[in-house]
C-alpha cells in the first residue's frame, strides 16, 4: 500500500510539472485565438489537481510513518546505549528499501542510495518552472488585457485584413507621445475605401505610426458579413494573425517586443538568479525534506489551485470577481513569494 502511495506521490509531482509547463507555454501565445481558451483551462486544471493530489497523499503518508515513529521512540528509549544505531547509519542503511516504507522516519528514507544528483535536478526542474511559470503569468495577463476588442469582434465575425484607402480627410487627430514628449504614434478616425469590398468604412480610434493624411494606403481589419461594425486599423498589432486567430507568442510588433523583455526580466533573469541559490547552496538532505514536506507541499498546491481558479474566468471569457482578479493579476508575484518563503528552509 505505501509502495503504491509513494509512486503515486512521484508521479502526480510529475503531472503537475508538465501540465503546468503546457497551460503556462499555451498561456503565452493564447490571446490571438477565439476565446473560451479551453486548452489553459484544462492543463491548468490538470496541474491543480495533481498538486493538490500530491498533497494529500503526502497527509496520507504520514499516518504509518507516525505511528512508527512513536514505536521507534519507545523502543529506542527501552535499549541500552551499546544495542542504539546512529539515526543517520540507520537512515543510510534504510534508503530505498521499498519493503521498509512503513517504518520511515524522515523523508530521506524515501529516496534512493547516491540521490544527491538527482535531488539537485529534480529541484532545478522546479524553479526553472517556476521561473517560466511567473513569466508566461505575467506576460499572459499583459496580452490577455488586449483581447475582447474591437479586433476580436471583428475576428469573431469572419475578419480579413486588406489593404484600404483614405477616401475623406482624417478626423479627430490625437498624436500619442511618451514621457519624453516623442510622439509614437496617431488616434484618429478614418473613412476608408476597400478595394472588392465597402467604398466607405468608418474606422473609429485608428493608430498610425505616422500623421494619417487622405490618400493613404492603410491595412485594415473588417468583416464582410458585419460592415456594420466599421472597421479596426492598428499598425502596431499583427492584423493577419488575429484575422487568422492563430496561436503567436510575442508578435513582431512593438508591444510584442515589449512582452518579450518582460519575459526575459521575470523568466530568464529570476531564473538564473534562484536556480543556483536553491539548488546548489542547499544540502540535498533539505531539498529532500521539503520535497516530501506535507505542510509545503499544501501551501504550494493551494497556490496552484489560487492561481488556476483566478485565471479560469479570464480564460472562458466570464468576468471575474475581485478575489479572481487578484490571484490572476498577481500571479507571477504569488508564485515567486511562496516558493521562494517555502523553500528558505532549505538554506539553513
Amino acid at each position: 500500500m505505501l509502495f503504491v502511495l509513494v509512486w503515486s506521490v512521484r508521479l502526480c509531482a510529475l503531472g503537475a510539472w508538465v501540465a503546468t509547463a503546457v497551460a503556462c507555454t499555451w498561456l503565452l501565445g493564447v490571446a490571438p485565438t477565439p476565446q473560451p481558451w479551453n486548452g489553459p483551462v484544462v492543463w491548468g486544471a490538470v496541474a491543480a489537481g495533481c498538486a493538490v493530489v500530491r498533497a494529500l497523499l503526502l497527509w496520507v503518508l504520514r499516518v504509518p510513518a507516525s505511528v512508527a515513529w512513536w514505536r521507534r521512540r519507545r523502543l529506542r528509549g527501552a535499549g541500552t546505549g551499546t544495542g542504539a544505531v546512529s539515526l543517520s547509519k540507520e537512515r543510510e542503511n534504510n534508503r530505498g528499501r521499498w519493503d521498509d516504507w512503513s517504518d520511515w522516519e524522515d523523508a530521506h528514507e524515501l529516496s534512493f542510495p547516491g540521490d544527491e544528483i538527482w535531488t539537485k535536478l529534480r529541484t532545478a526542474a522546479v524553479w526553472v518552472l517556476v521561473a517560466f511559470a511567473s513569466g508566461a503569468v505575467f506576460v499572459g495577463m499583459w496580452s490577455v488585457s488586449e483581447a475582447g476588442g474591437k479586433a476580436e469582434t471583428l475576428r469573431d465575425a469572419g475578419a480579413e485584413v486588406s489593404a484600404a484607402t483614405v477616401v475623406l480627410e482624417p478626423g479627430k487627430v490625437r498624436a500619442d507621445v511618451d514621457d519624453e514628449n516623442v510622439v509614437r504614434g496617431y488616434s484618429s478616425r478614418l473613412v476608408v475605401s476597400v478595394p472588392g469590398g465597402p467604398e466607405r468604412l468608418t474606422v473609429k480610434g485608428a493608430y498610425t505610426l505616422g500623421k494619417p493624411r487622405k490618400g493613404d494606403e492603410v491595412d485594415v481589419l473588417w468583416a464582410r458579413s458585419a460592415t456594420g461594425l466599421g472597421g479596426y486599423v492598428h499598425e502596431d498589432r499583427d492584423l493577419p494573425m488575429i484575422a487568422e486567430g492563430r496561436w503567436k507568442a510575442f508578435p513582431d510588433t512593438d508591444s510584442g517586443g515589449m512582452m518579450l523583455f518582460a519575459f526575459i526580466l521575470v523568466a530568464v533573469v529570476f531564473g538564473a538568479v534562484l536556480t543556483p541559490v536553491f539548488t546548489l547552496v542547499a544540502d540535498a538532505d533539505d531539498l529532500q525534506e521539503l520535497a516530501w514536506s506535507p505542510l509545503a507541499q499544501t501551501v504550494r498546491a493551494a497556490l496552484t489551485a489560487g492561481v488556476f481558479l483566478g485565471w479560469r474566468p479570464l480564460l472562458l471569457g466570464e468576468d471575474p470577481h475581485v478575489v479572481e482578479l487578484l490571484f490572476a493579476g498577481g500571479g507571477f508575484f504569488l508564485v515567486l513569494i511562496v516558493y521562494i518563503l517555502t523553500s528558505m528552509r532549505s538554506l539553513r
